[in-house]
């Protein structure tokens, strides 16, 4: 195997010419690409005395400069992470902290946020923003990208066995976890999609999910892979913006999220041509429901529809085939080509077939653990069928029916999955307790077709204390981001508590999912 950024050399070398990526209204070639990788790679020594194994955290929009950096940071022998541009100061200091980042990019709208956040970071060599117009606060992206006539590329910067990136998730703990990728795991899991997908150099993909979600990392990383096209969108906050794009790009491969199906098959202007060039829909993060697969098989005819499930600890874990979707359409398939899952009992026994137990993952896309938590990764590696590898227990329950197709059943621990993102309920019930008034506060997940898990803070205020909804969630937009602010707000007298007066949240998930409390543990 290689190292990641080698693809980018290999595809530069191959079609100089060929379109990498359209951002911005900007067509960028592959070896544009390439060369500007170059440089940033340059720059990092330069400006950052960077060093192979260091952190380079990108808190940007998808945007190109966010593409070259990823590829400039393997390139000098660093480790990168994607941090949603929604990411508030006080969480954004956490993660540069946590990983001790060398460097911080930015762009210039997000800067008040970034600066708030990089002042109370010591590891922090250089901040480097995008679009400044001067160099309050940080380096110009343009002052840093031009290298001097002496600087050289980095030599040899190491194997495939290094750590490439870090991609922060929600934790139970209300503190993020840095998922550790080696060029080995990216270089598996992008191969062994690629393959199912049937995808080629020849791809044009439309992706409008953030490249701080690794579902849109992977779009960009599997494009370079193949030397294929990726059109790069910020969101799709307007779809009749973005889906004539379909048609104008001749978009081959589209990837979404059940928030984006339900409204595109709400759409009554969908316009045919639009999806005439689409051969391959990809769905991941919930399963969509039925109604919306045959809407958006009539309304996309020529494409075969992915239904998938995976988790950021292994990127992908089972697919779909499309002919399967007919008869098996709230599965979520089979292994991913080159791995194996299977479910297990509390005890870590298997499971023979329809028996609902925690899932189970073996692979070479398997994470190396949890950056610097070592209890969180004990919990989540252990031991496999040789004692020389480390198997993923994912904490979701599945059951494998007889001809091995994967159902989801739901979660063993406390984290909701709303709009394809996963939320700790203790981050956001830490930011309710921070508003006066509220005495206590639990955050669950209400079904919704189209977010998958609708989020409502139930909340019990302080004697003589009145609180609106309105001004809950507006202290929540404040300080989380987007997808993790409440969208409904329940105030109750008193929430239900074990004997030692832990509040019950798995009672008041089950009632917000209109199961029977009282068969909940706790």
């Amino acid at each position: 195997m290689i190292r990641f950024e080698a693809f980018l050399r290999r595809a530069a070398a191959r079609d100089p010419d060929h379109v990498a990526l359209v951002c911005r209204d900007a067509r960028t070639g592959y070896a544009q690409l390439d060369a500007a990788a170059d440089d940033f790679a340059v720059a990092l020594g330069q400006h950052a005395e960077f060093r192979n194994g260091d952190r380079c955290v990108l808190f940007a929009e998808n945007r190109l400069e966010t593409a070259v950096g990823i590829f400039g940071t393997l390139r000098a022998g660093g480790v990168f992470s994607v941090l949603n541009p929604g990411t508030k100061a006080d969480k954004l200091a956490w993660v540069l902290n946590d990983c001790e980042a060398s460097v911080l990019v930015t762009q210039a709208s997000l800067l008040t946020v970034a600066l708030a956040a990089a002042a109370r970071v010591p590891s922090l060599r250089c901040v480097v923003v995008i679009d400044a117009t001067d160099s309050v606060g940080g380096m110009r992206w343009q002052d840093f990208m031009q290298g001097t006539p002496d600087c050289r590329l980095p030599a040899a910067v190491g194997i495939d066995s290094d750590l490439a990136m870090l991609v922060y998730t929600s934790g139970s703990t209300g503190q993020p976890k840095g998922v550790m990728m080696t060029h080995r795991n990216m270089v598996f899991a992008a191969t062994s999609i690629t393959s199912y997908l049937e995808m080629r150099s020849e791809d044009v993909v439309l992706s409008v999910l953030p490249l701080s979600f690794d579902y849109g990392l992977y779009q960009l990383l599997m494009c370079v892979m193949l030397g294929a096209t990726l059109v790069l969108e910020k969101s799709f906050a307007f779809p009749q913006k973005i889906l004539p794009m379909l048609a104008s790009e001749k978009v081959s491969v589209f990837p979404l999220v059940p928030t984006m199906a339900a409204l595109m098959v709400q759409l009554r202007s969908f316009d045919a041509r639009w999806s005439a060039s689409v051969r391959t829909l990809t769905n991941t993060a919930a399963a969509l429901p039925p109604a919306h697969i045959l809407k958006l098989q009539e309304r996309f005819p020529a494409a075969r529809l992915f239904s998938m499930y995976g988790m950021t600890e292994s990127k992908r874990c089972t697919w779909l085939p499309p002919e399967y979707l007919p008869t098996r359409p709230g599965s979520v398939g089979m292994a991913i080509p080159g791995t194996e899952v299977w479910v297990v009992d509390e005890a870590g026994e298997r499971l023979p077939a329809n028996r609902i137990g925690e899932l189970v993952v073996r692979g070479g896309h398997v994470m190396q653990g949890y950056w610097r938590n070592e209890e969180a990764t004990a919990k989540a590696l252990r031991p496999g069928r040789y004692a020389w590898e480390k198997v993923l227990h994912t904490g979701d329950l599945f059951r494998i029916d007889e001809d091995g197709f994967c159902w989801f059943i739901g979660r063993k621990d406390d984290i909701l999955k709303s709009r394809g993102e996963k939320v700790s309920p203790k981050e956001v019930e830490n930011v309710l307790y921070a508003l006066e008034g509220v005495a206590e506060a639990a955050l669950v997940g209400v079904p919704d077709e189209i977010q998958g898990q609708a989020l409502k803070a139930i909340i019990v205020l302080a004697d003589g204390v009145k609180l609106e909804a309105d001004a809950v969630i507006a202290h929540c937009m404040a300080r989380l981001e987007d997808f993790m602010v409440p969208r409904l707000v329940e105030f109750r007298d008193a929430l239900p508590k074990t004997s030692s007066g832990k509040i019950r949240r798995a009672a008041l998930q089950a009632e917000a999912e209109g199961r029977n409390a009282s068969e909940e543990r706790e």
